[in-house]
């Protein structure tokens, strides 16, 4: 009994330090989940600015630029994965791998030869489990993305789109990672970069907003020359804003599932730590009372 009722203690004490942990780690995803979102709404402004400039040049110009015309025939597609840096956050990298696993054979059932971006340490470690190859690899600060490592993103993804096919490059990109939702939800999200689809329409202005009228110095061409690599990186950044948001919350939820299931362990052995003391409790007043009916025994012989 004295070595099962140790092993209880020791149980709960692991609990007890283990709960400490996934407390914390809980508490500090939850203070970053607010600093994610608020990064992401501060992007949105300039997002959407860029998004809708590339528009009107792609669509009031009528100018065939590389970015934004559809190949003839498409031979190879690149696909950006956004997966996290570190573990402890449930399904959220997981999740995304999926989806890309999904797409990568949609797209090869089509005929498309497929190849690999990977950001963050979850891909790559997942890739070279299952060694699988891959162009390029980033990873540190995928819960605290920087700008540059999405110019880094962008550069490598536009070179490869303008190379020929015959040299390596691309004919489409696609991006896969998730979306920010709410605090609960993360949806894993399929966006294709390159090129871009431009849908042609007429929209209507709300009360309050006038649409500009655009001028294209020095003419539209060079104009969209400037204004895609632009574009390209604003949506990379973004996908990564809304990576790193999902990332934390991913990790607060998965740690305060984790917290719950402490306190279920340690409340159950606890309870089986005073069941054990109770039995050896217990034991130890029968010993004491069948020792003294012996020695009365003894000395009613006597």
């Amino acid at each position: 009994m004295g070595a099962q009722l140790r092993v209880y203690r020791q149980k709960i004490k692991s609990a007890q330090t283990t709960k400490k942990i996934t407390r914390a780690m809980e508490l500090i995803s939850a203070s970053r989940i607010y600093k994610a979102q608020q990064r992401v709404a501060a992007s949105a402004p300039y997002s959407r600015a860029v998004t809708r400039a590339v528009s009107a040049v792609a669509t009031f110009s009528n100018v065939d630029h590389p970015l934004t015309t559809e190949p003839a025939r498409i031979d190879r597609a690149a696909v950006v994965i956004f997966t996290s840096d570190r573990g402890l956050a449930g399904a959220f990298s997981s999740n995304v791998l999926k989806e890309a696993d999904q797409l990568a054979n949609l797209l090869e059932s089509q005929g498309k030869e497929v190849v690999y971006y990977l950001v963050g340490r979850k891909a790559v470690a997942s890739f070279n489990f299952r060694r699988r190859e891959s162009v390029k690899q980033w990873i540190g600060g995928s819960d605290l993305p920087q700008f540059d490592t999405a110019k880094e993103i962008a550069d490598a993804v536009v070179a490869a789109f303008n190379t020929d096919y015959a040299d390596g490059g691309v004919d489409e990109i696609h991006l896969v990672s998730n979306r920010f939702i709410s605090m609960i939800a993360q949806v894993p999200e399929v966006v294709r970069l390159l090129p871009l689809e431009v849908v042609e329409g007429v929209e209507t202005p709300d009360a309050s907003e006038v649409f500009p009228l655009y001028e294209f110095e020095p003419d539209a061409l060079k104009v969209l020359d400037a204004l895609l690599p632009v574009y390209i990186e604003s949506r990379i950044f973004n996908a990564m804003l809304q990576s790193a948001a999902s990332e934390h919350a991913a990790r607060q939820k998965a740690m305060k599932s984790a917290t719950d299931n402490a306190d279920k362990l340690i409340k159950n052995y606890t309870r089986l730590s005073n069941a054990a003391r109770q039995s050896e409790i217990t034991q130890q007043i029968s010993e004491i009372v069948g020792g003294a009916d012996a020695l009365s025994v003894v000395d009613d012989q006597d």
